[in-house]
C-alpha cells in the first residue's frame, strides 16, 4: 500500500530518513553530523530516469553540490546511483555524465561511490566502475549487495585492479531490492552469514570496506573480524543511513571507530522513503493506521 499512500502523509513519518529538499538541507545535517565526529556522504536522491534531458540536469546538479561541499569545508564524499545519469537509457552517454563527475571531485582530492541499483543494472555497474577506477584510482567505489549470490565471485573478479596504494574501495550492505531467490538470498541468517564472509574475504585481501549495517549481529561480527585480522582504523569505516538506529551508531563512534553517514536529499524522496518503510514494518504499520484511525 505505501507507495499509493498521499505524499504528505509519508513524509510525515519518512523526513527523518531525509536530509530535506535542497542543498541547504543536507549542508545543514552535514555539518551537525561533522560536529559529532562522523563523515558523510551526500546523495541527490532521483532514479530510474525517463529522459537524457535529466541525466544532464542530474549531472550539472551533482557539479554543483561539489562545488558547495566543498566551500563549506564539509567533511564527506558523494554517492551517486547510475540510472540517475541515464544508465539505462545510454550507457556511454551515463559514462561520460559520471566520469566528469569523478574528474570534478577527484580535482579536489575527493572521492565518488557508486551506489547497486537492482540486478539489471549489476553487470553495467561493475563495468563503469572497472573504467571509472583506471582513470582514477583512488576517487572512486562501488557498493555491493551482500544478498546476491553472485557478489563474493564479483569480488574476486575485480582483484586485478586492485593494489595496496590504491585499495578497492566497497561499501558492503545487504541489499534493498526484491530479487528472485534464483539469484539472492532471501533468510535473515544466510544474508548475514555471506555478509561476514564477503567482509573477511575483503579485510583479508587488503580492500577498504565501508561495513554499512544497522544490525547489531553484524556490528558485532564485524568487531571479531577487525580484531582477527588486527586492523588499523584508517582500514575500514563503518557507515548508516541517517535517521536509522543512532544509538548504535552512537556506540561504534565511542568505541573508536570510523563513522560515516548516508545523507540523502532532494524533491525526489518519495522512492527512497517507501523503500525504507517497507524495510521497517513497524514504521509501515504506523502509517496504515494513521490513514484508517484519522481518516
Amino acid at each position: 500500500m505505501i507507495p499509493f499512500m498521499p505524499k504528505k502523509l509519508v513524509w510525515i513519518f519518512s523526513k527523518k530518513y531525509i536530509a530535506g529538499e535542497t542543498i541547504d538541507d543536507a549542508i545543514k545535517v552535514s555539518r551537525e553530523l561533522n560536529s559529532g565526529g562522523i563523515k558523510i556522504t551526500i546523495d541527490l536522491l532521483g532514479e530510474f530516469i525517463s529522459t537524457l534531458e535529466q541525466a544532464s540536469e542530474n549531472k550539472s546538479a551533482y557539479l554543483s553540490i561539489i562545488e558547495r561541499v566543498q566551500k563549506e569545508k564539509i567533511d564527506g564524499n558523494y554517492s551517486l546511483k547510475p540510472t540517475s545519469f541515464g544508465l539505462l537509457l545510454d550507457k556511454q552517454i551515463c559514462y561520460a555524465h559520471i566520469r566528469e563527475i569523478v574528474a570534478k571531485a577527484a580535482s579536489f582530492g575527493n572521492f565518488v561511490r557508486i551506489d547497486m541499483e537492482d540486478s539489471p543494472c549489476t553487470d553495467l555497474e561493475i563495468e563503469l566502475f572497472r573504467k571509472l577506477k583506471q582513470e582514477f584510482p583512488g576517487n572512486v567505489g562501488l557498493v555491493v549487495q551482500a544478498y546476491m549470490k553472485r557478489t563474493l565471485q564479483d569480488l574476486k573478479n575485480l582483484k586485478d585492479i586492485h593494489s595496496a596504494e590504491n585499495p578497492l574501495n566497497f561499501r558492503l550492505c545487504k541489499g534493498i531490492y526484491i530479487e528472485p531467490e534464483a539469484i539472492a538470498y532471501k533468510k535473515y541468517p544466510e544474508i548475514n552469514d555471506h555478509y561476514l564472509e564477503d567482509l573477511e574475504f575483503m579485510f583479508a585481501n587488503g580492500y577498504y570496506p565501508g561495513i554499512a549495517t544497522h544490525d547489531k549481529p553484524l556490528v558485532e561480527g564485524a568487531y571479531k573480524l577487525i580484531e582477527k585480522y588486527k586492523l588499523p582504523v584508517e582500514k575500514y569505516e563503518f557507515q548508516m543511513l541517517y535517521g536509522v538506529t543512532p544509538d548504535l551508531r552512537k556506540s561504534i563512534v565511542e568505541k573508536g571507530h570510523t563513522m560515516r553517514v548516508y545523507v540523502p536529499f532532494g524533491r525526489e524522496w518519495f522512492g527512497y522513503s517507501t523503500r525504507r518503510l517497507k524495510e521497517n514494518p513497524r514504521m509501515a504499520s504506523t502509517i496504515i493506521k494513521a490513514i484508517f484511525v484519522r481518516g
